[in-house]
């Protein structure tokens, strides 16, 4: 059995990528023991053009990135809407999201919004109260004032879950 072991600790950033709002979240995770670094988020304005909103978004997760200079990153997948104009929005903002953490040398974990409510949680379709309540159980020094800095705090905290089994998987494709 292969065991990934760290003799240090691993700074994780979550992202919860909107338009409006894209929630980030840092933890540091040293084997199971969890730490809350900081948490906040990027609030393009709303009523500028959209490739400046998402250049305005680029440069906030850009600082953020610089900042708090995590080792790996994790961003939730796109939720697919009826209204295919929100979702390709949102698609943008994704991307930008993605760019941010490849440009900072971090590679970059996808979790679709089930398995992270799940993993923090305990079910797949939690609402966002229930979200908020269980990453302040987890991170009790964390402060999420919005619920797009608490889903991106559950976005790196379900990516410190699974980041094992994630490398494990990656070292048997590599054979």
């Amino acid at each position: 059995m292969i065991q990934i072991m760290t003799n240090h600790a691993i700074r994780i950033i979550g992202i919860d990528p909107g338009l409006r709002r894209t929630g980030w979240g840092v933890i540091s995770v040293e084997g199971a023991r969890l730490a809350f670094i900081g948490c906040g988020s990027v609030n393009p304005d709303d009523r500028r053009p959209l490739a400046d909103r998402l250049r305005e978004l680029h440069e906030g997760l850009a600082e953020v990135m610089r900042r708090e200079a995590p080792d790996e990153a994790a961003i939730e997948e796109t939720f697919v809407s009826k209204d295919a104009q929100a979702t390709l929005k949102l698609g943008h903002a994704r991307g930008v999201a993605m760019l941010a953490g490849a440009l900072h040398g971090v590679a970059v974990a996808e979790y679709a919004p089930n398995q992270i409510k799940k993993t923090i949680v305990g079910a797949g379709h939690a609402d966002k109260s229930q979200i908020h309540m269980m990453v302040r159980v987890l991170l009790p020094k964390a402060d999420p004032r919005s619920d797009d800095a608490a889903d991106a705090l559950a976005v790196a905290l379900t990516h410190a879950q699974h980041r094992g089994a994630r490398t494990l998987d990656q070292l048997a494709r590599a054979r």
